[in-house]
């Protein structure tokens, strides 16, 4: 509604009247506008792996021998189980149905545009064929490489293809295991030797850079030495120049990982302005597959996934699939669930940016395209109506995203504000109890830029 229509409303020449016959309005009003300032975002790469913004969802996987009893990707060190015992999993390892296409096939309905696996976890041993270890999936009952098997799918379907690779590792003899934080203690027959172990782990990167087709990603954990070497990453991208780096390597990386919700910012940074892509698992206890899994709820993971998209961020959500290499049902159902949110706001989540300045409500998250303004309630409504203070602008249409439905606004007095006299625009008549187990977006659709 342009602002002369606005004035020829009830309410519109009532406010008129009242900031006419009062100087101490007019202050307020006049205080109360939003600053026009936008929030600095991420830096660019201004390269091929700008494809990473393009792409802000992600699916990741943890899978391995770990996945074979099902009850923690750390179970070897977790529970203090012998490493002669542990790989002796190798020999049960047969997922005859693993199926990479049903796994991308679950991604694409939630609305997922890349996927992130683990090639290597802690436990060393890998999901491809290597030549500089016999530690891998060709050397089990299942003779494949599993790696090889998806990255073929994602080339053939388009879908590009992350790869996560531990640095600790809890097999390899010349691997410094110290007990240290996610280490073994010394091993008998060990010969730690730090830099006999990165000259292997550099020849294993080297195979998954060349090996494998095109990468879009290359995720480090478990630097426990804090060991500091640029050449890895430099290897990376003159072999794969499309590949986003994480900052858990052997140097600061392309972008930060904050895992589980925890970002160092906290809740109130408005933007990220460094590169951030944040990762969370369905299951609250483990990474990968657990028989005896406590799940998040919907709510949980909706808020905490808008909460990044909307703020610039990258998100990754995790699930383990189980031993076969199928997902488990449960699993399956919560990325349903969130996929159907997910598809019917998606609009305010890609090619949008951050807008949260527009409004000194702490209790919403605001990203906008053009006109068109959107509201995240990322916390829980503690009623039916949303006040967008400062903004005294009424959109031409309100639109509930998450059911199309639309959203009654107001520009009026309300007995909150009676100390300013402020008349700020209001959402009001959400259907809050009808949604409390999601996050609500609505689409605000101005004549003219805020």
């Amino acid at each position: 509604m342009h602002r002369r229509d606005f004035l020829q409303t009830t309410t519109g020449l009532v406010a008129a009247s009242a900031l006419a016959n009062s100087p101490h309005l007019v202050r307020a009003a006049e205080e109360a506008k939003p600053s026009p300032a936008e929030p600095r975002l991420a830096p660019r790469f201004g390269d091929a792996r700008d494809w990473w913004f393009e792409r802000r969802f992600g699916l990741f996987i943890h899978w391995g021998l770990y996945s074979i009893d099902g009850w923690h990707e750390q179970d070897q060190w977790r529970r203090r189980i012998p490493r002669n015992e542990y790989v002796q999993l190798a020999q049960r390892w047969n997922p005859l149905r693993f199926d990479p296409d049903q796994w991308l096939d679950l991604a694409e309905r939630v609305g997922m545009k890349y996927i992130c696996v683990t090639t290597k976890h802690h436990d060393g041993f890998c999901l491809f064929e290597s030549e500089h270890t016999s530690y891998h999936t060709v050397n089990t009952p299942y003779g494949r490489d599993a790696i090889k098997l998806l990255a073929d799918a994602c080339h053939r379907r388009k879908f590009p293809l992350c790869l996560y690779y531990s640095i600790a590792d809890w097999h390899h003899p010349n691997y410094p295991n110290q007990g240290r934080h996610h280490e073994l203690p010394p091993q008998a027959g060990d010969q730690p030797d730090l830099l006999k172990y990165i000259e292997f782990l550099k020849a294993q990167v080297r195979e998954l850079c060349t090996n494998y087709g095109q990468i879009h990603g290359f995720w480090w954990d478990m630097n426990v030495d804090q060991h500091v070497d640029r050449s890895i990453n430099d290897m990376i991208r003159s072999l794969q120049p499309q590949a986003v780096i994480n900052d858990r390597g052997y140097d600061e990386g392309d972008f930060g990982t904050p895992e589980r919700d925890y970002t160092p910012e906290g809740g109130a940074v408005l933007s990220f302005q460094k590169r951030t892509e944040a990762c969370q698992s369905v299951g609250m206890e483990s990474w990968g597959y657990r028989v005896d899994e406590d799940y998040y709820t919907d709510r949980h993971l909706i808020r905490s996934i808008a909460r990044y998209l909307a703020r610039d961020a990258n998100y990754l959500l995790n699930v383990g699939p189980r031993g076969d290499g199928t997902f488990p049902a449960e699993s399956v159902a919560i990325l349903e669930r969130i996929g159907r949110w997910y598809q019917a706001v998606k609009e305010s989540l890609e090619g949008t940016v951050p807008a949260s300045h527009l409004t000194s409500n702490r209790n919403v998250l605001l990203t906008r395209r053009g006109n068109d303004l959107y509201v995240h309630l990322i916390t829980d409504p503690v009623g039916d109506a949303v006040k967008l203070k400062p903004l005294t602008i009424l959109p031409r249409k309100a639109t509930l995203l998450n059911s199309g439905q639309n959203v009654d606004c107001a520009i009026d007095l309300v007995p909150s504000e009676h100390g300013e006299q402020g008349r700020y625009l209001r959402l009001r008549r959400l259907p809050a109890n009808e949604n409390a187990n999601t996050v609500m977006v609505i689409k605000l659709e101005f004549d003219e830029p805020l």
